[in-house]
C-alpha cells in the first residue's frame, strides 16, 4: 500500500479541538493557515501579546492540566474569525475572536466553564500577528503514522484515538513507527516538500480522551513499556509552497 494523507488537521486554538480540512496550502517556515494561532492565557502566564515569544504550555490553558477542555466541540470560520464552541451537540459560546467583544463572549463562557481549574483564571483568548503557539519554538507542521497508533493499541489493550496526539497530517501506508526513521529526511506530498526534522515527545495529555475527557489510559507508560520510548509523529519544516490534499501519496525522499 502506499503512503498516502488519510487525514488534515488543524488547531486554530491551542487545547481546543480539531477542524477537519479536506486540503490546505502550505507556505515556507510555516505551519498550517491558522493552526495554532490563538491560545487562552490563565492568570499566572508570562506571555506578552505585544512582545511576543515562545513560551512553554504551560503559560496556556492545555489537555495536560486542563483535560476538561476536551469536553468542548469547537468549530472556527477562517474567514470571519468566528469561533463557536459547543456541548454535547450544543452551541454555548460564540464570538469573533479577533475582536475585543467576541473575545470578551468567549473569556466569559471560559471564566465560568473552567472555575476551579489549577490555572488560576482569568482566561483570556489571545492571538500574536505572525506568532504560532506551538510546543515547540520552530514552526512547523506534525505527522502522525497511523500504523504506530494502531501499534499503541495492540499495546494498550485499548482504542486509541489518534486525535489524542494532535497531529497536523495522519498518514496511512506505512509500516509502524517508519516514521522515527525520516529525521533528516525530505518528504515531497503532492508537489509540496517537507523536511523532518524532529521526533515529537509525549507528554500527559495524551492520557486525555479526546471526546470523553477521561484519563482513561497512561499512554506515557504503555509507550515506555511497550517501545522504549515515549514518542509518537514527527515535525517538518515545509521548504516549498503548495496545496496538500487528502489522499495525497507521501513520496520519502534522503
Amino acid at each position: 500500500m502506499s503512503i498516502r494523507i488519510h487525514a488534515i488537521h488543524r488547531y486554530p486554538v491551542k487545547g481546543l479541538s480539531a477542524q477537519e480540512m479536506d486540503a490546505v496550502d502550505l507556505a515556507p517556515g510555516l505551519g498550517l493557515p491558522h493552526d495554532r494561532r490563538f491560545a487562552i492565557l490563565h492568570g499566572a502566564t508570562g506571555f506578552d501579546p505585544t512582545a511576543p515569544s515562545w513560551k512553554p504550555k504551560s503559560n496556556f490553558l492545555m489537555l495536560m492540566r486542563d483535560e476538561k477542555l476536551a469536553t468542548l466541540e469547537t468549530s472556527f470560520d477562517a474567514d470571519t474569525c468566528q469561533l463557536t464552541i459547543s456541548r454535547g451537540g450544543k452551541p454555548v459560546a460564540r464570538g469573533r475572536i479577533d475582536t475585543p467583544t467576541g473575545r470578551m463572549l468567549i473569556d466569559q463562557f471560559l471564566g465560568a466553564y473552567m472555575a476551579g481549574s489549577a490555572a488560576p483564571g482569568p482566561y483570556k483568548i489571545t492571538e500574536a500577528p505572525g506568532h504560532m503557539f506551538s510546543d515547540i519554538q520552530e514552526k512547523a507542521v506534525s505527522l502522525i503514522n497511523l500504523a504506530s497508533v494502531k501499534d499503541i493499541e495492540r499495546v494498550a489493550n485499548a482504542p486509541i484515538d489518534p486525535r489524542r496526539f494532535r497531529g497536523n497530517l495522519l498518514l496511512e501506508g506505512l509500516e509502524p513507527w517508519a516514521e522515527n526513521g525520516w529525521v533528516g529526511k525530505r518528504l515531497t506530498i503532492g508537489g509540496v516538500e517537507l523536511e523532518i526534522f524532529k521526533t515529537i515527545t509525549r507528554c500527559a495529555a495524551t492520557e486525555v480522551n479526546p471526546v470523553t475527557a477521561d484519563r482513561d489510559v497512561n499512554m506515557l507508560k504503555v509507550l515506555r513499556t511497550g517501545f522504549g520510548h515515549v514518542l509518537c509523529g514527527v515535525y517538518a519544516r515545509v521548504l516549498t509552497a503548495g496545496r496538500v490534499a487528502r489522499g495525497d501519496g507521501v513520496a520519502v525522499g534522503e
